[in-house]
């Protein structure tokens, strides 16, 4: 009988994320919003990894930039960002399903949270505070 049990845990107990899981963020996507511009691109996974890249501006000033990965830390898919080249966040994937995913880091000061949301060439990038205070979205076109 315990076996039995055992075996239909295993079987109920979903497959581990994998970064292959996050497939459909890979592209290029733009915002530009009253000459305010954001533009971000992800690679296809591939070797465990996905990489992006992020950057922001007004008109032809650039603002910020960034460097973004997607990878697999201690087990679980984890969002890397390394705001203006600095050292790297690590954001540990919370929540995903076939066009969305949540990522978590509550010992960061902000964000805590970084979700993406995709509906059909529509990107929603969206980061908050671990509670979703202070939440900040972009909305972004496939190129």
């Amino acid at each position: 009988m315990a076996a039995v049990l055992a075996t239909l845990l295993l079987a109920a107990t979903p497959p581990a994320a994998s970064v292959d899981d996050l497939a459909w963020l890979a592209g290029e996507w733009t915002s530009d919003v009253d000459g305010r511009w954001t533009e971000e691109s992800w690679t296809a996974p591939r070797g465990g990894m996905m990489i992006g890249h992020s950057r922001s501006g007004h008109g032809e000033a650039l603002r910020e930039f960034e460097f973004l990965r997607i990878v697999v830390v201690e087990g679980a898919p984890a969002y890397i960002a390394q705001p203006g080249g600095g050292g790297p966040v690590a954001f540990r994937l919370a929540a995903h399903d076939a066009a969305s995913a949540t990522f978590e880091n509550a010992a960061h000061d902000y964000p805590q949270r970084i979700r993406y949301v995709l509906s059909g060439d529509t990107l929603t990038a969206t980061i908050s505070a671990i509670d979703g205070s202070k939440a900040r979205s972009w909305v972004y076109r496939r190129r």
